[in-house]
């Protein structure tokens, strides 16, 4: 059953999130969001409520990454007011599950940024965006076929 679950303080958020994925929990997930957040993945996929979060969650986790283990590097917090914080939050994700000829992806690392924002319960998050981080890369270009690659401007 969704339902909100306030914190109290908004570090614990990636706390809350990395355990209730390494437990394959999209319900905990979903219920760290409010019910009208936002989330938007590594590649851009964009879910508009708790329903929708949960949903994307809870087939990622039983199809994608059911054997997949997140575990955090670092955390940032900025205050914005006593009402409203932006939490950034490095990540490690290792066991992604095959995909075609790729038998045993690599780890990945990314960079999840969430916003929360201070009720009379606690802390709840309101906005989320998830990152992968590509080493050695500046950004992302797109071919005449349309195929995305990231690319380095600095190597000429």
């Amino acid at each position: 059953m969704l339902q909100q679950v306030y914190l109290e303080t908004p570090e614990d958020l990636p706390l809350h999130f990395i355990a209730a994925w390494n437990e394959r929990d999209a319900e905990g997930i979903a219920n760290l969001f409010a019910e009208d957040a936002s989330f938007v993945n590594v590649v851009g996929l964009w879910w508009n409520d708790r329903a929708a979060i949960w949903k994307a969650h809870e087939y990622g986790l039983r199809v994608i990454f059911p054997e997949s283990k997140l575990e955090l590097r670092k955390i940032q917090l900025r205050s914005i007011s006593a009402t409203a914080a932006v939490v950034q939050a490095r990540m490690k994700l290792s066991a992604q599950s095959s995909h075609e000829e790729l038998s045993k992806p690599a780890s990945r690392m990314n960079i999840f940024t969430f916003v929360l924002e201070k009720r009379e319960l606690g802390w709840v998050c309101v906005a989320a965006q998830n990152t992968d981080i590509v080493p050695g890369k500046e950004t992302n270009i797109v071919d005449q076929e349309g195929n995305l690659k990231a690319v380095d401007y600095r190597k000429k």
